[in-house]
């Protein structure tokens, strides 16, 4: 799969700041992000970069996610966040998150289903690493349980919660998150709550200053997909030329513009060629790897490599282990 997502750093900002007695260099090996990455505020990252920070935090603490979560405030969002404390009603501001996925930075479709009484916030169609699945599923749940806890100015009450896999051996942590009835091995990831919140008026409600900050929000968004999609095509692109790299000028001419020009716009989404290809090699590496027909050294040449040692070199700066430590 090639990613084309692009994210901020607060989830990752946040992994370090739960792991402040780890070293940093340890928390982003793999990723491609640079500790000095970290003090710009506007550096986009894509979801690949983002999930192995997580893999990184889940190799040390597997519960991690519940309270990452839980550290996710509506803040975090920017001017999303502003545009749902100003709605006039909780419902408004549930549905408006819902029209902005990209900005909410979410891995899941999320939605908001009726049954009687109750709603269920769900959360499903995960399509990243399903090694990380349970990480993020409760990485989730947790931060949308914050936000609704942040919007109302009080936490919502929950009736139930549920979750598609078996209750790990930390369960005991479900219940202190979401304060009610948890339920594993059920059909969806869902929590659920009173319908009548939905009418719930917000205590930080303008009807003025949601119009300005929403109608921002909406030319942010379209500007963001716009980048998306157009990222999207260049990584396909490159992701069919793996065994014979073009180069950035080989590729700016595939694009029809010029190297400055294609690198202006690499740079304004906070990536570089060199980076794109090393995170589209990664990527097909591991797919590869994990499938354990390919030797090590066909590998390498199909991924442009003129030598093994090149690519194990590579693996290693990567992922932090030899690729033969990689295969199942």
């Amino acid at each position: 799969m090639l990613h084309s997502h692009l994210t901020t750093l607060n989830a990752v900002s946040l992994v370090l700041a739960t792991f402040k007695d780890q070293a940093s260099e340890l928390l982003l090996a793999g990723s491609g992000i640079g500790v000095a990455d970290l003090s710009h505020a506007d550096t986009r990252i894509t979801t690949c970069q983002e999930m192995q920070v997580c893999a990184n935090a889940v190799a040390l603490r597997r519960d991690i996610g519940l309270d990452l979560g839980q550290r996710m405030h509506v803040s975090s969002y920017g001017l999303l966040g502003y545009a749902l404390l100003t709605s006039a009603t909780f419902g408004d501001a549930l549905r408006l998150a819902l029209r902005y996925p990209a900005l909410l930075g979410t891995l899941f479709e999320l939605s908001l289903e009726e049954d009687g009484k109750r709603i269920w916030f769900t959360a499903g169609d995960y399509r990243e690493n399903p090694a990380l699945a349970q990480f993020n599923v409760e990485f989730c749940l947790v931060s949308l349980k914050v936000i609704c806890d942040d919007l109302l100015g009080q936490p919502l009450p929950l009736l139930e919660a549920r979750f598609e896999h078996p209750a790990p051996d930390y369960q005991a942590r479900y219940a202190e998150r979401f304060d009610c009835p948890v339920r594993f091995q059920a059909a969806s990831h869902a929590f659920a709550f009173d319908r009548a919140w939905l009418d719930h008026p917000l205590p930080l409600a303008d009807t003025v200053t949601h119009r300005a900050v929403a109608e921002r929000c909406r030319k942010q968004n379209t500007e963001f997909t716009g980048r998306q999609v157009w990222l999207g095509r260049v990584r396909q692109m490159l992701g069919t030329q793996l065994h014979a790299a073009p180069g950035l000028e080989g590729l700016a001419k595939q694009l029809n513009c010029s190297p400055r020009t294609l690198r202006r716009h690499l740079h304004a989404l906070g990536c570089s060629y060199q980076e794109m290809l090393d995170e589209l090699r990664f990527e097909r590496a591991k797919q590869w790897l994990s499938e354990d027909e390919l030797p090590i050294w066909r590998i390498a040449e199909q991924l442009g490599f003129s030598e093994t040692a090149s690519f194990r070199h590579a693996f290693v700066r990567w992922s932090g282990v030899a690729p033969s430590q990689f295969r199942p």
